[in-house]
């Protein structure tokens, strides 16, 4: 094999719009079926199931069979986090000379406002999040992303073992690029607690079937009290 083969060869797997959207819908950290990845972007289950075998044996997706269903997700943290870098340097949907249907722009306007990325929070809500953390002395971002004492006593009320966390070889805490709002927001194993502990606090909702997510008012309540987020930057 020529150098470069490889690279090239694994760049291929997003080449394809198919495959690609097929990727991004995966960033909502669940498990879908082949079924359902093929009706969200309008092929045919025989061709979304030749893709997903691309993807699977590239090491970009899982899967696992229950009966007859066949679930894929992103395999790891890892690969999400690769798929959201390469759509941060990819044009924005918005930039496209097709103008976009009512459901596209309220999707992409949701999208932008507050969605997870594989299993943090991004988008309008999870960088104001991260803005708020870092002003309120929570997060410090002089070399890199890093929790400070006062942060590290939050997450713990929060009832986040942070010293579990440690032990995993996933980083932290870290920035990650997001690709709406084209600034950082905190990613890592803490931000991936924290979106769990929101949810199960019932403070974010997923919209839909789709990746999009918005913060309930006592989620608001919540993280103006904790933060000092205005509600106004929290309701969309």
């Amino acid at each position: 094999m020529r150098p470069g083969d490889s690279l090239a060869s694994f760049a291929a797997l997003l080449a394809d719009r198919t495959r690609a959207t097929f990727c991004l819908a995966l960033l909502d950290g669940r498990a879908w079926t082949a079924g359902e990845l093929a009706r969200s972007v309008g092929v045919a289950p025989s061709t979304a199931s030749e893709h997903l075998t691309m993807l699977v044996a590239g090491g970009l997706l899982t899967e696992e069979r229950q009966g007859r269903h066949r679930y894929v997700r992103i395999a790891d943290p890892r690969a999400a986090q690769m798929i959201e870098d390469i759509a941060g340097y990819a044009e924005p949907a918005d930039s496209a000379p097709i103008r976009p249907t009512f459901h596209a722009t309220t999707v992409a306007a949701a999208l932008r406002h507050g969605r997870t990325c594989y299993d943090h929070l991004a988008g309008h809500v999870g960088v104001a999040l991260t803005d708020a953390m870092t002003e309120r002395g929570m997060l410090a971002q002089t070399s890199g992303f890093g929790m400070t004492e006062q942060g590290l006593a939050w997450l713990a009320a929060l009832g986040i073992d942070v010293e579990a966390l440690r032990g995993a070889r996933r980083p932290l805490v870290r920035p990650c690029l997001d690709w709406t709002e084209r600034r950082p927001h905190l990613a890592g194993s803490v931000a991936a607690s924290m979106c769990t502990r929101f949810f199960d606090n019932g403070w974010i909702e997923r919209i839909g079937s789709d990746r999009a997510v918005r913060v309930t008012p006592i989620g608001r309540r919540a993280l103006g009290e904790a933060l000092g987020i205005p509600d106004s930057v929290l309701c969309r």
